[in-house]
């Protein structure tokens, strides 16, 4: 049997990614799973439609916000754009290794609040063909390695990674890196884009602090009752 602790640690580690085009859908999915869900991701898409104003909306739900804008630019730029986030309360920001170190190290010198920031290794998306399309030799685990070294080395905190590359990185890594997984699909749900994902027990397994599960979720007809299924799953663990 499940205990209340369990489900309540379950809980807050389970981040619903909120997918979707328009403001209005994507706040009133909040509050509808509010009950169930206690930490939202704010991507590209909603982000660009939106602004700054569906992080406050949403943050009136009394959940935290990740607000994955996987940022990669010049320096300065980066540097300004981690700090604006922390201005509007977000708990976790993205941004990518493949950056360097130098806009890295800009990024963690511009974290001042509680902003947990996370580097991204390679996305849940990309294969080894994605890789050597773009001029990257080797497997994509040497890679994901690579770059969370880099990211490690350069001062962040937080890693955004594959349930498949947790394991080698929970070996490479000092323990107080925190690791964010997406790719991550309960058994029931139907496969999509992602080519790299795991069941919710196996990503903890595997040593993920936090999960990202979107359209398993948002798309399903009683997107409460999915969280619901979700978060019991990873309680059972």
């Amino acid at each position: 049997m499940t205990s209340e602790d369990s489900l309540k640690n379950a809980r807050e580690r389970l981040i619903v990614a909120l997918d979707l085009p328009r403001a209005d859908e994507a706040i009133a999915l909040a509050f509808d799973l509010a009950s169930e869900v206690s930490f939202f991701k704010i991507g590209l898409q909603l982000y660009t439609a939106a602004g700054p104003e569906i992080v406050r909306a949403i943050t009136g739900t009394g959940a935290k916000i990740f607000l994955d804008l996987k940022l990669h630019d010049i320096p300065n730029t980066v540097a300004k754009a981690v700090a604006s986030a922390g201005e509007i309360k977000v708990a976790m920001l993205t941004i990518h290794l493949s950056g360097g170190s130098r806009m890295v190290e800009a990024a963690v010198r511009a974290v001042s609040t509680d902003l947990q920031l996370l580097g991204v290794t390679v996305l849940t998306s990309s294969d080894e063909t994605t890789l050597h399309e773009t001029g990257v030799n080797g497997s994509v685990a040497e890679q994901a390695l690579r770059l969370a070294q880099l990211g490690a080395d350069a001062g962040i905190r937080g890693l955004v990674a594959s349930p498949h590359e947790v394991v080698a990185l929970r070996r490479a890594l000092p323990s107080r890196v925190t690791i964010v997984t997406p790719g991550v699909r309960p058994a029931w749900a139907t496969a999509d884009d992602q080519k790299r994902f795991t069941t919710p027990r196996e990503a903890l397994h595997n040593g993920a602090d936090y999960l990202v599960v979107g359209r398993p979720v948002i798309a399903h007809a009683q997107p409460r009752e999915a969280a619901r299924r979700i978060i019991n799953e990873m309680a059972e663990r």
